[in-house]
């Protein structure tokens, strides 16, 4: 809970300056952050840097510092950053990456989520489920496709929150339980 609290007031701090300066900043400083958020994802070591409470503030803003410069990180950015490092909070970059995102995407009409089915789905029919969702929600969808043979057919729809049960393993569970209440 603590972790969802700081991340969102430090997301929405960064989301407010970048307002000011325009939608441009917004966009640029999300994809910054997404840039660092990957550095940090493929070297685990970076991450338990920053979560070492032993390890000085200032050795840390030293390693932001790097990392900011190998990825060109734009000033406001790795001043963020080192502002994180400064109050003890580069341990939540990742929640805070993760929601700065997210009001991004609602700023631009934009919904994330997970399609599930039983078996590979072409490029084009993608597309077209994609198509008919993002008609029938009036927004722009971002779908990572995954297969699962476990729900025998039909499909899973998550979308930030939401999870929309269409599988034919959730309809026989239904059918089963129906059964056993004689109905």
């Amino acid at each position: 809970m603590k972790e969802e609290v700081i991340a969102k007031r430090y997301a929405r701090a960064l989301f407010a300056l970048g307002q000011e300066q325009g939608g441009e900043a917004q966009k640029q400083y999300g994809e910054e952050l997404a840039r660092f958020a990957e550095a940090i994802e493929a070297a685990p070591l970076l991450d338990r840097v920053f979560r070492n409470p032993v390890i000085k503030i200032e050795d840390k803003k030293s390693v932001v510092r790097q990392v900011a410069e190998r990825l060109e990180l734009s000033r406001m950015v790795t001043n963020f950053c080192l502002f994180l490092g400064d109050k003890s909070r580069l341990e939540f970059f990742l929640p805070i990456q993760t929601y700065y995102r997210k009001l991004l995407d609602e700023q631009e009409g934009i919904l994330r989520g997970s399609l599930v089915t039983a078996i590979d789905l072409s490029q084009d029919k993608q597309d077209e489920v994609r198509g008919g969702l993002e008609k029938q929600l009036k927004k722009s969808l971002i779908l990572d496709f995954e297969t699962n043979a476990d729900i025998l057919g039909g499909l899973l729809l998550r979308i930030g929150d939401k999870l929309y049960d269409a599988s034919l393993k959730a309809q026989l569970e239904l059918v089963k339980e129906n059964i056993k209440r004689g109905e």
